[in-house]
């Protein structure tokens, strides 16, 4: 069978593959274009196996929230590159993504992966791996997360690095988006004092006697100053002891009981926390494209 140009073009918008490979594979498949298409699937997959031990620490954060407003998720969908994060495929990928936990709501990563993605016939891990055949770089949804609550729901995004997800006791979207807002200021870790993780107090705890006893003061002057100082670190830890950012002069404990409201459950995620990223030697990097690693 002949390889047409019209042929090559329905490949070519079918897979969004460069127009060279398109022809190489009708070529190779003797026109046969699902052949062609499954082939370059497989050679997908294998350029994304040599891509996946690729450091990914760019990327995206997605929000969403449910029609009904009780429950709302977010997930990470992290790249090689922040360019890479800015292409039009990876946010429709990253769109995807966010849809099909929304609706579907999977229990884990694995689950996810397997579950035909939003408006497609292929999973979501298929649709990655031609993605990264696209792209050339490695793709990997991180991980997500889902609250419900019985009051408000407010979902805040600070560009695409930063998330937030909060639900509040009472129905005021309002209040919820003005505690996403400032958890995506300030970042607190905890919504009370008493949540704080011990072994993290022990250690500040320690830190603070420590720099306590250099002073030289007597043993009951170092335990007032101990007690003060993890008084302002468990604060400034715990939403509810955070100067509210848009009133500094109160704070979010104060706004919340001016309100008659709890925050029951928020998350926040930054683009790659956590993530130790590689120092990229630029001319090793040329020289890397260049031999098609």
């Amino acid at each position: 069978m002949t390889v047409t140009a019209a042929l090559v073009k329905e490949l070519r918008e079918r897979t969004g593959a460069g127009m060279m490979e398109c022809k190489k594979a009708l070529v190779a498949a003797e026109g046969d274009i699902e052949s062609a298409i499954e082939t370059m699937r497989k050679s997908g997959q294998a350029k994304a196996a040599k891509k996946s031990g690729r450091i990914a620490a760019e990327g995206a954060i997605v929000v969403r929230v449910s029609d009904d407003n009780k429950n709302a998720i977010m997930v990470e969908i992290n790249s090689e590159t922040d360019f890479v994060s800015r292409d039009d495929s990876f946010k429709a990928f990253s769109d995807q993504v966010a849809t099909t936990i929304l609706q579907e709501r999977p229990a884990n990563l694995e689950d996810l992966a397997a579950l035909k993605a939003a408006g497609s016939d292929q999973t979501i891990d298929e649709v990655r791996l031609a993605l990264v055949a696209k792209i050339g770089e490695n793709i990997q949804v991180r991980r997500f997360v889902e609250i419900t609550s019985n009051g408000a729901i407010a979902c805040y995004t600070h560009g695409e690095r930063i998330g937030v997800l909060v639900g509040v006791s009472v129905d005021d979207t309002e209040l919820a988006r003005d505690i996403a807002m400032h958890i995506a200021a300030s970042n607190p870790q905890v919504i009370h004092p008493d949540q704080v993780d011990q072994d993290m107090l022990a250690k500040e705890k320690a830190i603070f006697v420590a720099q306590a006893q250099d002073s030289g003061k007597p043993d009951e002057i170092i335990e007032k100053m101990v007690g003060g100082r993890l008084k302002k670190f468990l604060n400034e830890v715990s939403l509810v002891g955070q100067p509210f950012v848009k009133d500094p002069d109160t704070t979010v404990g104060k706004l919340l009981a001016a309100k008659k409201a709890e925050v029951t459950a928020f998350e926040r995620f930054e683009v790659g926390e956590g993530i130790e990223k590689k120092v990229e030697n630029f001319a090793e990097e040329v020289m890397a494209q260049v031999r098609g690693e």
